[in-house]
């Protein structure tokens, strides 16, 4: 991991935030009675397998670190994790990660922490004003480019294909659309993509990929912005006697986002074609190492680390490290330039449930 005891001109509010940390170090507050130090996970939902992976990572990854856990759900819903910051800092949590599924909303709970010295670790999304401490998150932007990558090297170039997007809420659900149709735009001229909102919702996904398939029969493609979509795609593929495999000239191909087990499952058994494998395990296990980091005074600077990944700097105050997320595929081939993993690769954090 790459560290420095002097930070630079832009982490100079986390360099505050560190210090105040650091001056603090002696007192019992914020301590287990084992001395561990305590720190609050808020859970952003528990009704997907990619979340509940993240929910059975965290308490493995405490334990590693030496820390203490507390641990709230705010079930998608931003007034609740409100309501669990202030459970969290009751319980005198030294430092906080969470996941935002409104990253707009959540700027007064990351004023009110930072007003109590208390460093934020954001997880998959980051906030779209003000600093946290490290967001651990994958390159969402990425997503997005792959998926049409993938999907406009097995169409030759030409057809439509349905986008079912997250929520434009979340920054993650802007980076896949606008990288989507960025790389869209500028390489596959001649594919129409029929954008459509869902809200990370899987039975608006369903019911609006049904509709655009009984006015454009000849769609040939989906993306799925995450497995949120995965049950509903294939139940209207398989009521339209489209769910068939690759070779059949019938086949619609599709891509995910998120890597859970079953995606993989539907990869080797051809009803899906690719995904892109989100780092549940990391996303645990980075969360907790930048809140002991935090706490421990230490600072980041942009750059490569010792675990595949690199830290940018995505405005004044506040960085973010990109963790490894692999485009996965049946052959583990390349795709227009974008080189994929097999789905049965073991170093895929899904394949541990197959």
């Amino acid at each position: 991991m790459k560290t420095t005891n002097r930070t630079i001109a832009s982490l100079g509010a986390v360099a505050a935030l560190t210090a105040a940390l650091t001056a603090c170090g002696g007192s019992d507050t914020g301590s287990a009675g084992n001395g561990k130090p305590v720190v609050g996970v808020d859970f952003p939902r528990s009704d997907t397998d990619f979340w509940n992976s993240y929910i059975k990572y965290s308490p493995d990854f405490a334990t590693d670190f030496g820390l203490e856990l507390k641990t709230t759900n705010s079930q998608n819903d931003v007034a609740k994790l409100t309501s669990n910051v202030q459970t969290l800092i009751s319980q005198g949590v030294k430092g906080v990660a969470m996941a935002p599924q409104d990253t707009a909303a959540i700027a007064p709970t990351l004023e009110q922490l930072a007003a109590k010295k208390i460093p934020v670790v954001t997880v998959d999304t980051r906030p779209d004003t003000g600093n946290v401490y490290m967001v651990v998150r994958a390159d969402n932007r990425a997503y997005g480019e792959k998926a049409c990558r993938f999907l406009g090297a097995k169409l030759g170039g030409k057809g439509k294909v349905v986008m079912l997007q997250g929520d434009l809420a979340s920054i993650n659900g802007r980076d896949r659309t606008e990288a989507f149709n960025d790389c869209m735009k500028a390489n596959y001229p001649d594919i129409t993509v029929f954008g459509e909102a869902t809200n990370w919702d899987g039975a608006v996904a369903a019911q609006k990929l049904q509709t655009d398939l009984t006015a454009h029969p000849d769609i040939k493609g989906v993306y799925m912005q995450s497995s949120f979509a995965l049950a509903g795609t294939l139940q209207v593929l398989k009521q339209k006697n489209l769910l068939v495999g690759p070779t059949d000239p019938k086949h619609v191909f599709i891509v995910s986002n998120d890597g859970i087990p079953e995606e993989l499952r539907n990869i080797a058994e051809g009803k899906i074609d690719a995904t892109v494998s989100q780092p549940a395990d990391l996303y645990a296990k980075y969360a907790l190492h930048y809140l002991k980091a935090a706490i421990d005074g230490k600072t980041f600077a942009p750059g490569k680390t010792d675990h595949d990944s690199t830290i940018i700097q995505v405005r004044d105050g506040l960085l973010e490290d990109q963790l490894s997320a692999p485009l996965v595929t049946a052959d583990g081939g390349t795709y227009d330039g974008v080189p994929s993993l097999k789905a049965d690769d073991r170093s895929l954090w899904g394949t541990e449930h197959l």
